[in-house]
């Protein structure tokens, strides 16, 4: 009997184990698709990716066997699939429009998507130039380059409707193909962005090889992709020159909707806690110093750029050019200095309230953080280059040491400025009513009762509430819409609450010295988002001294120099537009 048990026993248990092996075996198996789909995507994006990018190199060097057909017809067939990608997802968003989806309130911000749109109208325009320069030589072109922009338009359209209407979906269905859709879109786009600084580095390295021709240099060959026919319309020129100072707008595109479609990946399958989205408010109140000040930048950059361009191209010797370059570097120590002073007084404001960070998983918050951080390499390895070279040259022109402190100076300002973005972008929110006072008379009873009576005047001013100052006030006296549910039930239970006056007067004290606080912090981020704005400008459209000064040119070589610029400034373009977007969103969070 005892054996006989026993054998039941084992048997029994090796059923069971049988059974547990072919559920986790099945487990395994349905899960794994799941479990790998953000590996398999990925691969997938990389390796369209680096396919585009060789195509790309192909057709810059003059390979043989590749056209720009090539590369156009690689970039429409990308943007066709992704277009019937998202037709797809928002005809299948619109069956299921009753189902709850969940919401990522970090992703998508409203100012975001209205600057994605205000660069899609911009690229649109272009679109519509390179429309019309097709139009004009189309004898000559092939009809790829007549496609590619009409497909460009559709997917721009297309584009930014689903990212002001899906920008912060969480997907949970089809999640494998949805990944796969999205991290397409995002490679996609970053192969429309790369294509776009291609061709306008190829334009700016023209123009900088014609002033070296101008100078006298010789043995310098140029490269141009001219149609080999006349144009049959009288605005060809109009069309060709229009369509370089469009092409910043449209890069910037790209690369922000690449950002904005990864958050999008990053977040399939997340669940997140159900919390009270917190809306940002944009006021322009209390930053007239900071605004002044930023605007004074901005209007003298734009003059700058304006000087420098003309001088460039009229100045026919190297004593010409120097006062160009003392001009502009001068110019730009002046607001890197102002910058490093505004994001140091930020820095220490945070570190006195010493006030815990926000340690909750966000996609959106991390890229921020990843990109400014990314992008400022940009500028540093071009800053150190100049340098290098200047450490390193034998003879020095006079504008050379107004170089040095210049690079210096982008180093530690980016620095300084990447610490405050991110300081205040992984703070915990306020627990303020942002922007909302309230102006009453508040009176003391002869019981040190606080209440809303306007029996004995105590102040009438403009007093910020916070929660954890003022609870209990009555419900029926005063209505706090972002009270949670302890402080109104509090309310309800307490009619009034036994404050003496000095107890009043401590609570409005530290409200006013955290207003103070506030506004200076606003100040700070108005003025570095309008410099940010106008430091994006003069490398976007064309003032460049670190293809015009020389003096890295001779130390490094002119082809492995330009190269190093060629690959750099995209990304030091970005980290202006991006610290810009960011300040933009300390400035509303403030």
């Amino acid at each position: 009997m005892a054996k006989e048990n026993s054998l039941d026993i084992l048997s029994s248990s090796d059923q069971t184990q049988k059974v547990e092996g072919k559920k986790l075996h099945f487990n395994l198996i349905r899960n794994y698709p799941q479990k790998n789909a953000e590996i398999l995507s990925s691969q997938y994006g990389f390796n369209i990716f680096l396919a585009g990018l060789l195509l790309m190199f192909a057709w810059a060097v003059h390979a043989v066997g590749i056209t720009d057909r090539d590369l156009l017809s690689y970039l429409i067939t990308l943007m066709l699939i992704q277009l019937v990608w998202m037709l797809w997802y928002i005809f299948g968003s619109y069956t299921q429009r009753r189902t709850i989806i969940e919401k990522d309130t970090d992703a998508g911000a409203r100012w975001l998507r209205c600057g994605i749109t205000l660069f899609a109208v911009i690229t649109l325009i272009l679109d519509s130039f390179k429309i019309g320069y097709y139009i004009g030589y189309s004898e000559c072109l092939s009809i790829t380059e007549g496609i590619f922009p009409v497909t460009h338009t559709i997917h721009t359209l297309l584009q930014v409707y689903f990212l002001w209407f899906h920008a912060k979906d969480i997907i949970q269905s089809f999640k494998t193909l949805e990944r796969f859709g999205l991290i397409h879109a995002v490679f996609t786009n970053l192969l429309l962005w790369a294509n776009g600084i291609l061709t306008e580095s190829k334009h700016q390295l023209n123009e900088h090889k014609e002033r070296l021709i101008t100078l006298g240099f010789s043995n310098i060959t140029m490269d141009h992709h001219t149609p080999e026919c006349n144009c049959t319309s009288n605005v060809c020129s109009i069309f060709s020159q229009g369509i370089y100072y469009l092409y910043p707008f449209t890069i910037e595109y790209h690369i922000l909707a690449s950002t904005m479609l990864y958050v999008l990946w990053k977040n399939i399958g997340r669940h997140v806690k159900h919390q009270q989205q917190q809306k940002i408010h944009f006021k322009f109140h209390g930053i007239t110093a900071g605004t002044i000040l930023g605007l004074i930048v901005l209007t003298t950059t734009i003059a700058v750029l304006v000087v420098y361009l003309i001088q460039i191209e009229r100045s026919k010797s190297k004593s010409e050019l120097a006062l160009c370059f003392i001009m502009f570097y001068l110019f730009a120590i002046t607001v890197l200095t102002l910058m490093c002073t505004a994001g140091i007084i930020g820095l220490i404001i945070y570190r006195l309230e010493n006030k815990s960070l926000d340690e909750t998983e966000s996609p959106a918050k991390k890229l921020d953080s990843d990109l400014l951080v990314g992008s400022a390499c940009g500028s540093w390895l071009i800053s150190w280059g100049s340098i290098l070279a200047i450490i390193c040259a034998e003879t020095r022109p006079e504008y050379s040491w107004y170089n040095l402190p210049y690079s210096i100076l982008v180093i530690v300002e980016k620095y300084i400025q990447n610490l405050f973005i991110i300081e205040c972008i992984h703070r915990k929110e306020e627990e303020l009513i942002d922007g909302r006072t309230l102006e009453k008379i508040f009176s003391v009873s002869s019981r040190s009762t606080l209440s809303l009576t306007p029996s004995y005047e105590v102040f009438n001013e403009s007093v910020t509430i916070c929660n954890k100052e003022f609870p209990y006030l009555s419900n029926s006296e005063l209505s706090l819409g972002e009270a949670s549910a302890e402080d109104k039930k509090s309310q309800e239970n307490n009619n009034s609450i036994r404050l003496s006056p000095s107890a009043i007067a401590i609570q409005v004290a530290r409200s006013e010295k955290l207003n103070k606080k506030r506004r200076v912090l606003k100040n700070i981020a108005a003025f570095l988002f309008l410099c940010n704005i106008s430091l994006w400008i003069p490398p976007a459209f064309g003032c460049r001294p670190q293809y015009d000064n020389g003096l890295e040119e001779v130390v490094f070589g002119f082809e492995p120099w330009i190269t190093v610029v060629n690959l750099a400034m995209p990304f030091s373009i970005f980290y202006r537009m991006h610290s810009a977007s960011s300040l933009f969103e300390v400035y509303c969070k403030t």
